[in-house]
């Protein structure tokens, strides 16, 4: 039995099948779809660098920033970022009326206005001596409370110095709050053009340190005579009336 061979004169010459046209435009699609995706993840990698340079520029203005500087400069050892971050004639003034009570408190019923007026006047000219000695006490403790975190890179320190020092910024000024185990530190800061200062430090155990060496210079509580006229009232004397 002959086949016969049926050839279709109908259909254009070199007009691909239907079969052809759809893996052809799937081959030209994989591409355009390939640079949409490309592109949208290069916007968004920009995205997020743009963003962290803004939060980074930021955060360099808060005092958070300051003091992850401190904590970082107490791990290295670092005395000279401590002098720029730290305000030490501000610490000393802001410090100096607290040291004057607690000297005077010490001489509890042994004080009188005369050594009263001898606490006030031997403290501005222990200011200087003071403000090195308060200068070595802040940074120590500093260093201390920078022993609770391992050392780490700075970035890392950035977001872990919030877990253990609390801030609370009022315009120019803020106050940090760190727990130790034993004892609560206060950080007084204050806006200085774009970074921030230490200018007051409250902690109990280095003021009792500080009087002890104040109290040298003043006189001995177990010198002071109890009977010495200096620490008598005096009696105010009745005037007579006339009858």
């Amino acid at each position: 039995m002959r086949q016969r061979i049926v050839i279709n004169l109908d259909a254009p010459q070199g007009e691909p099948s239907q079969r052809g046209r759809v893996r052809g435009g799937r081959r030209r699609l994989w591409p355009r779809v390939l640079a949409a995706v490309t592109v949208a993840i290069l916007i968004g990698v920009a995205a997020i660098v743009v963003v962290g340079f803004f939060w980074w520029r930021h955060y360099q203005l808060t005092p958070d920033y300051t003091l992850t500087l401190l904590v970082d400069a107490a791990q290295r050892n670092d005395t000279g970022e401590f002098q720029k971050l730290i305000d030490d004639q501000e610490i000393a003034k802001n410090m100096l009326a607290t040291v004057s009570q607690k000297a005077a408190g010490r001489y509890g019923f042994a004080l009188n206005s005369k050594i009263q007026q001898q606490i006030d006047s031997v403290m501005p000219a222990l200011l200087p001596r003071l403000q090195q000695t308060i200068h070595d006490e802040v940074v120590q403790e500093l260093k201390v409370l920078a022993s609770k975190s391992e050392p780490r890179p700075f970035i890392f320190l950035a977001v872990t110095v919030p877990s253990f020092i609390k801030v609370k910024a009022d315009g120019d000024t803020a106050r940090a709050t760190a727990t130790m185990s034993d004892r609560t530190i206060e950080l007084g800061m204050r806006r200085d053009s774009n970074r921030w200062k230490v200018i007051e430090y409250k902690d109990e155990v280095v003021v009792q340190r500080i009087v002890d060496s104040v109290m040298k210079e003043l006189p001995a509580i177990g010198s002071i005579d109890s009977s010495s006229p200096l620490l008598k009232k005096p009696v105010k004397r009745k005037q007579n009336r006339a009858r």
